[in-house]
């Protein structure tokens, strides 16, 4: 019987949605199957309006360098994130960095700038980075996997610092911060103390750091009994320092009038998988998974198929009729889930869709859920949505 601490359910709080942003080409299933995505900015400019309109709180651009996942063309993270802040009213937009390639202090700047021009809705990934020839062919130094998370912690404790603390100093292995103030400060944003910090990785390495310092971990995508494993070594280190970090989960969602149609789809993708793509990433995130000390890196456990959405949306299982994939986001709900982070084969139709047939179910479902455990769901904390609907 594990002796580690479970994470906190909070059933009167609604689940909050995100998106991925497909700032990338070729979507965001590695498969030659038709995908109505664009990577341009005036299709993802849309697709935010939508987004926002349709019930999503937040937006989550990619960061890549080096073309991977099958793709060839890939948008800068932090530049496509501010173009969509700029481009929307309460979408709250999260742009993922790479510790190595950013110094945290021009990084604290830049998105003290992003939340001041979006009036507080930036946030941030911080990645701790696998993908080695994107560092060395920059020509920066690749640190062994413990060692990143160590370099990681320090960045982020930077951002942290800086954000709040006049005259911050910091003295650490990699970052030496002395007597810096930065003006002005991130918006003052009610129960926000600074600019949302995300986080992800399944190793012990990358959870122990997750629990000490970020606001959200992310997770790959889980079963229900995978999800409860995977946060357990987060939700143990941040008890240890008094912290209670949100948890977020990847999802790839396929709906359909009857989860055999939606089966069908599924079927679909990965027979058309795109195979040297697909095993060109494998190599690469298995090998970064097999260089931890116990074996638990992300993507470890991953087959062929699953990395056909290369964070293992398949695994949550969100497939099948609006009622069926309502039920199974509320139990991950029930595990300790507060953001669902989803991606699509036809973004703007989707997650349009999504909203109107999906999400009311949720509600419904968060709502019974919440009176069976003697509470009650707090819908003034339900985002706003276009009474209109989603078109606009």
């Amino acid at each position: 019987m594990s002796t580690l601490p479970a994470p906190r359910i909070d059933l009167s709080t609604p689940l909050k949605f995100a998106y991925w942003v497909p700032n990338v080409s070729g979507g965001l299933v590695v498969s030659t199957i038709e995908q109505r995505t664009d990577y341009s900015f005036d299709y993802n400019k849309k697709l935010a309006r939508i987004a926002e309109n349709s019930g999503f709180e937040y937006a989550l651009t990619q960061a890549r360098y080096a073309a991977s996942y099958g793709a060839d063309k890939q948008h800068e993270a932090t530049s496509f994130s501010l173009a969509l802040l700029g481009a929307t009213e309460r979408l709250k937009v999260i742009a993922a960095v790479h510790p190595g390639m950013w110094h945290p202090g021009v990084l604290a700047k830049f998105m003290i700038t992003a939340d001041q021009l979006s009036n507080g809705r930036a946030a941030v990934n911080v990645v701790s980075g696998w993908l080695k020839d994107e560092f060395v062919n920059f020509g920066l130094p690749w640190l062994e996997h413990d060692e990143r998370y160590v370099r990681t912690e320090e960045f982020i404790r930077v951002l942290r610092g800086l954000w709040t603390e006049q005259g911050y100093s910091q003295q650490g292995k990699y970052y030496n911060i002395n007597n810096f103030t930065l003006k002005p400060s991130p918006v003052d944003v009610p129960g926000r103390p600074h600019p949302e910090v995300f986080f992800g990785g399944n190793s012990t390495a990358a959870q122990a750091t997750a629990g000490r310092v970020a606001d959200w971990y992310f997770s790959n995508g889980k079963d229900l009994e995978g999800f409860s494993e995977n946060i357990a070594g987060v939700t143990a280190s941040a008890a240890e320092v008094g912290r209670r970090p949100r948890f977020g989960l990847n999802g790839f969602v396929i709906a359909g009038d009857s989860e055999k149609e939606a089966r069908e789809t599924l079927r679909e993708i990965v027979a058309k998988a795109h195979k040297p793509a697909v095993q060109g990433f494998r190599d690469a995130v298995q090998e970064a998974g097999a260089s931890t000390k116990d074996g638990k890196g992300m993507w470890a456990d991953s087959s062929f198929e699953d990395l056909i959405q290369y964070n293992d949306g398949f695994k949550t299982q969100l497939i099948g009729t609006p009622e069926q994939i309502a039920t199974r986001i509320v139990e991950y709900k029930k595990r300790g889930v507060n953001l669902m982070l989803t991606c699509y084969l036809h973004f703007q139709e989707e997650v349009a869709a999504f909203g109107r047939d999906i999400l009311p179910i949720v509600r419904e479902l968060e709502s019974e859920a919440a009176r069976a455990h003697g509470t009650e769901l707090n819908n003034d904390l339900l985002p706003v949505t276009a009474l209109q609907g989603a078109s606009a």
